[in-house]
């Protein structure tokens, strides 16, 4: 039973699908569902893949909604998959891709498992690692089902029921240019930039808020006082008026050294998630509770300053949760996941399956 779950794992993480580049899986997960489950597809206005599979020994009408991405994160070109005591990892000198693609080969498995299940819309989203990208271009008005669920989380014990606002910023400092024997003449925009910063906390700013300095450039010759440089950074809050009280926090501190250097700035201030909160008595957390508990384990719901498509569905009016694939070090090269995760990720899909039909 484990041989078809690995099988397909390992065709899925072999088909390069880097963020941006997801066309040729997004083909072939069309064809293995229409040629495995006879279901029928579609994609949206934006290229993602919309699968529809219709209800087995169930006689509800109303869809439940499985959500995957198809992207990876780099490195995620020739991924190598092998299975040694039980946990798959990389060969070479990539991530493994069990993010996300461990949860689309479980639903694919559950699917073919279950006795039964009501219609389920299958939704694969494009360029989710670029900031949920993909998901937040659905187009509403194909997607029927009003409660799904995401499979992109770690630990299966976990119900993730709420994520953060973001907001991202990109300062740019203009200073002016001068010889470096004459800096008296230039104002140093990389100078600015680093008081600026140095006046910041960053890392976790409470026990909900977090700031992240991503990005600095600046300067062109070594020679020269630096007119110019960018910095790029985020703010996340599980609170979506703290999250905007921090950001506005973050420019006025910009401004302020700015304006004691004599330095113009130009801030592009934009917000990229906002926070959701899904009730613990909402219908697909006490499904996934009871399902997480069918395989012996004691579920946890959480909120996390970690964005996942759930912000967008809910958004949409789709009640959505988060739960977890079983994998282990996403986004890294020693990124692994046990094949007994997975089939209890599949026995978990199963039970759900079988509650909502």
């Amino acid at each position: 039973m484990l041989e078809d779950l690995k099988n397909y794992f390992f065709q899925m993480v072999q088909i390069d699908s880097e963020s941006g580049e997801e066309q040729e899986f997004l083909k072939f997960l069309d064809n293995l569902f229409q040629n495995e489950l006879g279901a029928k597809t579609q994609y949206d206005g934006y290229g993602n893949l919309i699968i529809r599979v219709k209800a087995k020994n169930s006689l509800k009408s109303e869809p439940i909604l499985f959500c995957c991405h198809a992207d990876t994160v780099k490195p995620g070109k020739g991924i190598e998959p092998f299975l040694e005591q039980g946990v798959i990892r990389s060969k070479g000198d990539t991530i493994l891709g069990a993010d996300d693609k461990a949860g689309i080969a479980e639903i694919l498995v559950a699917l073919q498992r279950a006795p039964q299940y009501p219609p389920v819309e299958v939704f694969i989203t494009r360029q989710e690692e670029m900031g949920l990208i993909g998901s937040s271009f659905a187009d509403k008005n194909l997607l029927k089902a009003k409660k799904g669920y995401v499979l992109d989380s770690e630990t299966l014990e976990e119900i993730i029921i709420g994520g953060p606002s973001r907001v991202e910023m990109i300062i740019k400092i203009i200073g002016k240019a001068a010889h470096a024997v004459e800096p008296e003449h230039g104002i140093s925009a990389i100078e600015v930039a680093a008081h600026a910063i140095s006046l910041l906390k960053t890392g976790w700013i409470d026990p909900i808020t977090t700031v992240n300095i991503g990005l600095i450039e600046g300067g062109q010759v070594l020679n020269a006082v630096p007119e110019k440089a960018t910095v790029q950074l985020e703010c996340r809050s599980q609170n979506h008026k703290r999250c905007l009280e921090h950001s506005r926090l973050i420019k006025n501190t910009f401004q302020t050294v700015a304006k004691a250097k004599g330095a113009r700035l130009e801030i592009d201030s934009k917000p990229a998630l906002r926070a959701y909160r899904i009730s613990e008595n909402a219908e697909v957390v006490k499904v996934a509770k009871k399902a997480i508990q069918s395989i012996g384990l004691i579920p946890e719901t959480k909120v996390i300053c970690g964005g996942t498509d759930a912000a967008n569905l809910n958004k949409k009016g789709i009640a959505t949760a988060t739960l977890g694939v079983g994998g282990r070090l996403p986004h890294s090269k020693d990124e692994n996941i046990a094949l007994a995760d997975m089939e209890k990720a599949v026995n978990m899909l199963i039970n759900i399956m079988k509650d909502f039909s």
